[in-house]
C-alpha cells in the first residue's frame, strides 16, 4: 500500500512539473511576436474607406482569422479620399501614445495595383508599420528613425491563390499585419527597402514681418482650420492672449483674438488659439468656421509680427 501511495505521488508531481513547462512554452510562444512577452498584440488601423462599404469589416475578418488574439483598434477610416499627407499627419500624431512593438496597418493606396511596393516598416521605437511605399510613413520615420524596411513579396505573407489588383487592403496588407501579430519574423516578408518613398511635407516660412504658412486640414467635425504654424514659431511674434490680430486668410485680412480656449470669446464669434497638437488654429465658438467662412483647405495664412504694417 505505501509503495502505491508513494507511485502515486511521484506521478502527480511528474505531471505537475510537466505542466508548469508547457505553461512555459505558452508564454514563450505568446512573447514570439512584436507585441513582447505575454502581451496581447495590437493593429492599429487606419484607411479611407469610409464607412458606408463592407472593405474595413473584409480586412478585418482576414485579421482575426489568421491572428484570433490580435487586438484591432482603429485611428480613422475616414481619411479624405487618396490624401496620403492628411493621413501621415494622423499617423505621427498617433504613435507616440502607443507602445513598442505595436503595429500600425494603413491603407491609404492611391497607386494600388502599381509598381508602388507594399512594405513592413520597423521604427527605432520598435513600432511596426504595414502600408504601401507613398510617403505615408515619413513623419514617423524623420522623428522617431528607420530600423529597416522590408517589401512584401513572399506570398506566405498574402491571402492567396489569388491577389486583387484593386484591393491590397484585403489581399496584402491586411494578412501581412496579422501575421507580425501571430509572431512571424517580418525580415522573411520580402527583400530589403533601401530608400522609401518621402514626402515633401508643408513647412511655415518665418520672416521679419511674420509666419506665412497653409491651412492643412479641418479639425471636423467642428470645422476648425488647422495651420502648419508651429505654436513655439508663433509665440515669436510678441502677442499676449488677449491681442486681437489681422491675420491674412487666402490674401485676405480676418481679424480675431488670440486667446487660449473656446469659451474664452462668445458662442460665434472667431479665435485664434494653439490645438492639442501645438499648431495654430482658426474656430468658431460653438460654430463651424469653414462653414461660417466658407473656406476649405488648401488655403494660405499669413500672421504679421506684432506692429508690423500689414501689406495691403
Amino acid at each position: 500500500m505505501a509503495s502505491r501511495v508513494r507511485l502515486l505521488a511521484v506521478l502527480v508531481l511528474a505531471g505537475v512539473l510537466s505542466c508548469a513547462g508547457c505553461g512555459k512554452s505558452l508564454a514563450e510562444r505568446a512573447g514570439a511576436g512584436p507585441a513582447g512577452a505575454g502581451a496581447r498584440p495590437t493593429i492599429v488601423f487606419m484607411t479611407d474607406f469610409g464607412t458606408a462599404n463592407d472593405a474595413v469589416a473584409l480586412c478585418k475578418a482576414v485579421i482575426l482569422k489568421i491572428a484570433p488574439d490580435a487586438r484591432v483598434m482603429d485611428i480613422t477610416h475616414q481619411v479624405t479620399p487618396f490624401q496620403i499627407e492628411e493621413a501621415a499627419r494622423y499617423l505621427a500624431g498617433v504613435t507616440p501614445y502607443y507602445p513598442s512593438g505595436t503595429i500600425f496597418l494603413v491603407v491609404v493606396d492611391p497607386g494600388v495595383g502599381t509598381s508602388r511596393k507594399a512594405v513592413v516598416v520597423k521604427s527605432k521605437k520598435g513600432q511596426y508599420f504595414v502600408l504601401p511605399d507613398n510617403g505615408l510613413i515619413t513623419p514617423v520615420i524623420e522623428r522617431d528613425g528607420l530600423d529597416s524596411a522590408r517589401e512584401i513579396t513572399n506570398t506566405d505573407w498574402m491571402l492567396m491563390p489569388q491577389v486583387s489588383s484593386t484591393f491590397h487592403g484585403r489581399d496584402i496588407f491586411s494578412p501581412a499585419a496579422a501575421h507580425l501579430a501571430e509572431g512571424w519574423d517580418f525580415t522573411m516578408a520580402g527583400a530589403v527597402v533601401p530608400q522609401l518613398v518621402q514626402l515633401t511635407p508643408k513647412v511655415s516660412t518665418t520672416s521679419e514681418n511674420g509666419i506665412a504658412g497653409d491651412i492643412i486640414g479641418l479639425d471636423d467635425p467642428y470645422g476648425s482650420l488647422i495651420s502648419d504654424i508651429p505654436g513655439e514659431e508663433f509665440r515669436k511674434l510678441g502677442y499676449q492672449l488677449g491681442d486681437k490680430i489681422i491675420v491674412q486668410l487666402d490674401k485676405k485680412p480676418f481679424s480675431v483674438p488670440y486667446v487660449k480656449t473656446f469659451m474664452d470669446v462668445n458662442v460665434g464669434e472667431p479665435l485664434l488659439y494653439i490645438d492639442s497638437r501645438g499648431r495654430m488654429a482658426l474656430a468658431v465658438n460653438q460654430r463651424n468656421f469653414s462653414q461660417v467662412n466658407k473656406i476649405t483647405p488648401p488655403g494660405t495664412i499669413f500672421i504679421p509680427r506684432k506692429g508690423a504694417a500689414i501689406k495691403k
